[in-house]
């Protein structure tokens, strides 16, 4: 909810309010799990689909599975954003709006070949994911990078 783009110089104002710091949106992407991933399909209709993803502090990296739709639409064009989002009540609402270029890295799909550019990603992954210290490799998945050109937050819990 980018309450700064809906205009107005109140909702401008509100929308600084419940910004979060850069500290804040670093805590909540390490913390959280799941994430809304949307591309753009060949014929320009949105497609968004939920996956786990791990946030090293610069960018976020997405475990995608590589027959996906999700896959084939930045093959085609990369253009991407990710919603991460908590909270039940509108009072508890709070989250982060991710937007940029997809990068490809590694080997698709990934085996689990040395790729230094995956090492932070691959180390935090599994024990955020699945509580183990190795990443494991099925043949079926391969690593996607958003470096976000724009980030937008919100937490409701400061209005």
């Amino acid at each position: 909810m980018d309450t700064t783009r809906t205009g107005g110089q109140g909702a401008q104002r509100r929308g600084r309010r419940v910004m979060m710091t850069d500290g804040e949106v670093d805590a909540f992407l390490r913390e959280q799990r799941t994430c809304r991933v949307a591309t753009v399909s060949p014929d320009g209709r949105p497609h968004v689909g939920a996956l786990w993803f791990a946030w090293d502090g610069t960018s976020l990296w997405l475990y995608s599975i590589t027959r996906s739709r999700r896959w084939s639409d930045l093959r085609k064009d990369p253009r991407i954003s990710v919603v991460v989002d908590a909270g039940e009540e509108y009072g508890e609402l709070r989250g982060v709006e991710l937007s940029g270029t997809a990068v490809f890295v590694g080997e698709a799909p990934r085996t689990g070949e040395p790729c230094p550019e995956l090492e932070e990603a691959e180390r935090i992954f599994p024990r955020k994911n699945f509580g183990i210290e190795e990443m494991p490799h099925d043949g079926r998945h391969a690593w996607i990078r958003l470096t976000p050109d724009a980030i937008v937050s919100w937490d409701f819990r400061k209005l």
